[in-house]
């Protein structure tokens, strides 16, 4: 009798070598309900790593692609071919749902885990050229963009910050979003009063990891909670709508999952989550292969943890690039909420991706819906395209009145590295950094193998 294998076949994908980061075939494989790559290097010899922690997931992940959204124009030819095109690429399959543009790289923090390799003392960006960046993203997105992050380093320390900011808050961006380790806002009230001022159409997104010491000793190297609960405090009494941040590591900060979300549902202005796994690119603080936190993992994390409040069905794959990105939505009221992903039926879900047949019969419903499953919906139209979404389901009334400020969000984004790089995800990545060249470069592949850090 021939003698089975002890998995199952998935298909084949390019992946890169752990140890040279060489673009090599992958075999994608199922096994004991996780899913693996299979590689050989070369020089370096065979190696097997886990993608995902969740079979069922990982499949059902694939249902969701949907077509993508082009750029309005590339900026680089295909020569030596994905990922060493980057700019982006006609190969390329996603438009910029959010688009970052670095100021700094400078940070006074100088963290163990950083993948922009920030630190103190690093040069600025010159405001003429953050501009020419902003009027870049604004000329790749046909005049609108629907998300720019001011990143670094920490743009707070930037001496022109306020002007960058209000920069990008005079351009035709629907959404501008602030990346901050929250140090500034701690510090300097002024400078949270100036932030409300920038608003709507502003957030913050607010480096914040844990509510542990131990936690924050190992990825930002040290006691951070005071700094963080200040910052938090400002942006409240001024009422910033703002997102917390959290990198995340297996045996660093996983059981804390449950926590950060009441935390963060305790706290007025905060408008959700981002739960990101540790990025191994740039700075790490060498925790190793075995510390890597998958998406899947983070994904059941919440689930287990939030006290019933996400459940499966509302944990779904974003379309755009469905194996690095889950979303889920709730309606907040007082320190709690209702999950209301899960509400929508499954067979709505699916057929939205990336036909309208079953929404024939229900105007609005897959607009609205297609709108709040992308990384580029946020701030006003969230809440928008949320009572548009209820509204249209048969069956649950939607709130009388609706603001940004009633819609939680939870995300889970994935940003690829060595270990966990696959050439299709890439294609898909939908969040890339601007280059004073004009070009958009995916984080992923930028981490990787384009930052320079050269701004000194």
């Amino acid at each position: 009798m021939p003698t089975p294998r002890p998995w199952l076949y998935l298909g084949t994908t390019h992946a890169l070598c752990e140890d040279c980061l060489a673009l090599i075939p992958a075999k994608v494989v199922a096994e004991d309900g996780c899913v693996w790559h299979l590689k050989r290097c070369p020089a370096h010899g065979p190696q097997r790593t886990m993608i995902s922690s969740d079979y069922a997931y990982w499949r059902e992940a694939r249902d969701f692609i949907k077509p993508g959204d082009l750029p309005a124009h590339f900026h680089t030819q295909v020569d030596k071919g994905c990922p060493h095109d980057c700019g982006l690429c006609p190969d390329h399959e996603q438009h910029s749902c959010l688009a970052l543009v670095e100021v700094t790289d400078s940070c006074g923090l100088d963290c163990p885990t950083c993948f922009a390799q920030s630190r103190p003392g690093r040069g600025h960006r010159s405001l003429a050229e953050v501009e020419a960046m902003l009027d870049a993203v604004v000329r790749s997105e046909g005049g609108s963009p629907d998300i720019v992050q001011i990143s670094g380093g920490e743009p707070a320390d930037h001496p022109q910050i306020l002007e960058i900011l209000r920069a990008a808050k005079a351009r035709p961006i629907r959404h501008v979003m602030l990346n901050t380790n929250g140090v500034r806002l701690a510090r300097d009230p002024d400078f949270a009063t100036a932030l409300a001022g920038l608003g709507p159409g502003f957030e913050v997104y607010l480096q914040w990891d844990s509510l542990e010491p131990e936690a924050l000793s190992v990825l930002r190297g040290a006691d951070l909670r005071e700094v963080r609960k200040g910052a938090l405090a400002a942006l409240d009494r001024h009422g910033i709508s703002t997102t917390l941040v959290c990198v995340m590591a297996k045996g660093v900060n996983d059981g804390e999952v449950g926590a950060i979300i009441d935390h963060a549902l305790a706290v007025a202005c905060v408008r959700g989550v981002s739960f990101q796994p540790l990025q191994d690119a740039g700075r790490s603080p060498g925790l190793g292969k075995d510390s890597r936190m998958l998406p899947s993992d983070i994904r059941r994390a919440i689930i287990e943890q939030s006290n019933g409040l996400f459940g499966p069905a509302d944990l779904v794959p974003l379309p755009c690039n469905p194996e690095s990105i889950t979303i889920a939505y709730a309606l907040r009221h007082g320190n709690r909420a209702t999950a209301v992903t899960g509400l929508v039926p499954r067979d709505l879900l699916l057929s939205a991706v990336p036909n309208a047949l079953t929404f024939d019969a229900v105007p609005g419903l897959k607009d609205s819906l297609m709108r709040l499953l992308s990384m580029s919906c946020a701030g006003e139209d969230t809440a928008v395209q949320m009572g548009k979404l209820l509204c249209c389901l048969p069956g649950i009334q939607a709130p009388a009145s609706l603001t940004y400020d009633k819609v939680f969000r939870l995300s889970i984004v994935q940003f690829l590295d060595r270990y966990s790089f696959c050439l299709g995800q890439v294609k898909r990545a939908c969040v890339h950094v601007a280059q004073p060249d004009g070009k958009m470069i995916p984080i992923d592949t930028f981490n990787l193998f384009h930052r320079s850090n050269n701004h000194d």
